[in-house]
């Protein structure tokens, strides 16, 4: 029945790698099954008849979808089925579509369709990773046209040494989680997030992963010489070439004149206007070529900064190659945020405002992964009027998620451990005008935000994109690169670290690849970029976190009391520690180990409720003086609680400063008195006095609560 199927095996950084074909979604153009280790990924290509209409570029849409099949999980959600992606799966969607997109035609328009999904996941196999390698050979047996193969990898760095495909014992380990895609001889795609590693180590492991991932791509172009089938033909969108010549040479001075605008505005009303002069012109002469004439002023536009940049190392702007535009950082700009910071780079701003919240606040994360909890939340808008755009918002989009997990990244290894500060933590970054590496200012905004929020991060981390123009073997990188060389040069690589080193790396290109010359001069372009922006903007601003916190953050306690004393402290149901928080207006959470943390509005709050829970877990030193209610009667005395489930008896000779006949004549059942602790029996029971307490009182002005503790209470 299936005598198309193939089964071809190899071998994938020391476990063994299958690629099945010929059996499943037969209706696709190319599919395959990829299997290594106990990972499996289906990939299915699907592509259009024809061009779709109007596309100015080319149609690629990538899903990677996660069932949670894939590791015998049934979703917890109300209908018991998979929602909208994670934003994990959306990151490996996007790493993915940036890995395959650069080896399309530049003139395809028909739409492309590429569906990844985790049917089988194995902790030491990286599903993205092998859905990567399957959206490749899957391709290279379609009938789309598409200069691959590439292959990828995740390269680890562990003990010293680099690890291809690392095990989830490795990379928990691992100083470096990086991922290469690539042809034979060049980087299609990089993806990194590091602790902080030099920039030359994070070079090698390119190296390394470009080296891992040669047999791979001569294993599918093995596969596709086999049994690849022929690529279709397809209409070009290439415009007339006599047509395009004649919109260059007419409108290219007028071209480089409004690209030379400073202000973006500006420059987009002058192009604007050089535009509309030119289809005044060549409409009438071509009435049904309306399309292909915006075409070729693009293609003119692309031609006026290429041109400027390999010939003159100028650019449109003005701006040497390595010359970053002007910067300004702002600190505390919102009064009410924890922690804000404002970073402004020519004409992209980025405001960053930054939320503390207890360690309850954590979001849960449900995937294929496992059920885990993130502290650090970093979360990335766009709103339309950063781009001058006037549209509706309808939530966050891939490129948002996307940017924000980036930034996210670069933050993630200089945040303080739960045990030294365990706040958890979200930082919003606004975008608020935007004119190129709006993710980068992000993570420059995040690092002021987070230092005026006094959160005690490791290092200040900085963020720069650099930029290429490559053609007929010549190429020059640019740093810090605005929108248009963004959309007219030939990549995006984004580089965010400390001092020491590297803690995200992100590129994507629109050419073949890039050598490895390429990517070591643009990483050291990078770091020098990074240290420029530390230290003339981002420690001018702030030089180090705030050692105190946002008055209008929560205020947050420490304790360690007995494991055996965690039932008292939490009561029957809860119950006790309930009426801690109500009482106190406070927050605690007690974990099985003993460790207690209380969370509130005030200082004074916080230490009234630890004391509170002090005293439960546990006895009274003799002496201390409490604030109690009394709960019964008995005629031999009363019973008083000194905190919730807590109570000792005070003696009908110890009621008052003078003789009681009758408990009744001192106290009522309510009423709050002071008392102090006399002892406490081999039963735990308190022996309580409030005529010591009133004695030690005169003259001084009462305490509201318990006076004295034995729990730890290290530093909020």
């Amino acid at each position: 029945m299936f005598e198309n199927y193939r089964v071809y095996k190899t071998d994938f950084g020391g476990r063994p790698l299958t690629v099945e074909t010929g059996k499943w979604a037969q209706l696709a153009n190319g599919e395959c099954l990829v299997r290594c280790g106990d990972t499996a990924v289906h990939v299915a290509v699907t592509a259009s008849a024809g061009a779709r209409e109007n596309a100015r570029f080319f149609p690629l849409s990538v899903d990677y979808e996660e069932k949670l099949y894939a590791v015998g999980r049934i979703p917890g959600s109300y209908f018991r089925r998979e929602g909208r992606p994670t934003e994990k799966a959306v990151a490996a969607g996007r790493m993915i579509d940036r890995s395959i997109r650069p080896l399309f035609p530049k003139d395809l328009r028909n739409g492309v369709s590429v569906v990844c999904t985790v049917m089988s996941a194995d902790p030491d196999c990286l599903p993205e990773v092998a859905a990567l390698v399957g959206a490749s050979a899957a391709l290279s047996l379609s009938d789309v046209p598409w200069n691959g193969p590439v292959s990828g990898v995740s390269v680890g760095f562990v003990d010293g040494g680099f690890v291809i495909n690392p095990t989830e014992e490795q990379r928990k380990k691992s100083k470096m989680a990086l991922t290469v895609a690539s042809t034979r001889e060049r980087v299609v795609m990089l993806e990194a997030g590091a602790d902080q590693v030099p920039d030359d180590v994070v070079y090698a492991g390119i190296l390394e992963g470009l080296k891992a991932n040669r047999p791979i791509v001569e294993f599918l172009k093995k596969i596709q010489a086999e049994i690849g089938r022929e690529k279709f033909a397809y209409e070009s969108a290439e415009p007339d070439e006599e047509l395009a010549q004649a919109v260059e040479e007419y409108a290219a001075d007028d071209i480089r004149a409004a690209l030379g605008a400073g202000d973006k505005r500006a420059r987009d009303a002058q192009l604007q206007a050089v535009c509309g002069r030119a289809h005044e012109k060549f409409d009438p002469e071509s009435p049904d070529r309306t399309a292909q004439i915006d075409e070729c002023l693009f293609r003119a536009q692309k031609q006026v900064v290429r041109r400027l940049l390999l010939d003159g190392q100028k650019r449109v702007d003005g701006r040497g190659p390595d010359e970053i535009r002007p910067m300004a950082a702002e600190v505390g700009v919102l009064p009410r945020a924890h922690g804000s910071g404002l970073f402004t780079r020519g004409q992209t701003q980025v405001l960053t405002a930054v939320t503390l919240g207890p360690p309850e606040a954590a979001q849960p994360i449900d995937g294929i992964g496992g059920q885990t909890v993130k502290r650090y939340i970093h979360q990335y808008n766009m709103p339309p009027y950063a781009t001058g755009d006037s549209r509706p918002r309808h939530g966050p989009n891939r490129r948002e998620i996307g940017h924000g997990a980036l930034a996210e990244r670069a933050l993630a290894p200089v945040i303080p451990p739960a045990g030294e500060f365990p706040y958890t933590i979200r930082a919003v970054s606004e975008v608020l005008s935007s004119d190129g590496s709006t993710s980068q200012a992000a993570v420059c905004g995040s690092t002021l935000a987070l230092m005026d929020a006094g959160v005690p991060i490791r290092a200040p981390v900085a963020g720069i994109a650099c930029g290429l123009v490559a053609e007929d073997g010549r190429w020059t990188t640019l740093t810090d690169i605005q929108g248009l060389e963004d959309f007219f040069g030939d990549m995006d690589f984004k580089v965010a670290g400390t001092r020491a080193g590297v803690t995200a790396l992100q590129m994507d290109q629109k050419i073949d690849g890039l050598t490895p010359e390429i990517i070591r001069e643009t990483l050291s372009k990078a770091r020098r970029a990074r240290d420029a922006i530390l230290d003339g903007v981002l420690l001018k601003a702030l030089a180090q976190p705030r050692k105190e916190l946002s008055p209008y953050a929560p205020k947050m306690l420490s304790a360690v009391i007995p494991v055996e004393k965690i039932r008292d402290v939490i009561g029957p149901g809860g119950k006790t520690v309930r009426r801690i928080c109500a009482e106190c207006g406070v927050q605690i959470n007690v974990e099985e180990d003993g460790r207690v943390r209380v969370c509130g509005g005030s200082l004074a709050d916080c230490r009234r409720a630890l004391g509170i829970v002090d005293t439960l877990a546990h006895d009274p030193e003799p002496g201390a003086v409490f604030r109690g209610r009394v709960t019964r009667l008995a005629s031999f005395g009363a019973f008083v609680e000194i905190a919730p489930g807590r109570e000792g008896l005070v003696h009908l000779s110890q009621l008052d400063a003078g003789r009681v006949g009758r408990v009744e004549d001192a106290v009522r059942v309510g009423d709050e008195v002071l008392v102090k602790v006399l002892g406490v029996d081999e039963k735990g029971r308190l022996s309580l006095s409030r005529r010591a307490a009133l004695k030690q009182m005169e003259g001084r002005a009462p305490e509201a609560g318990p006076s004295s503790g034995s729990a730890q209470r290290p530093r909020h």
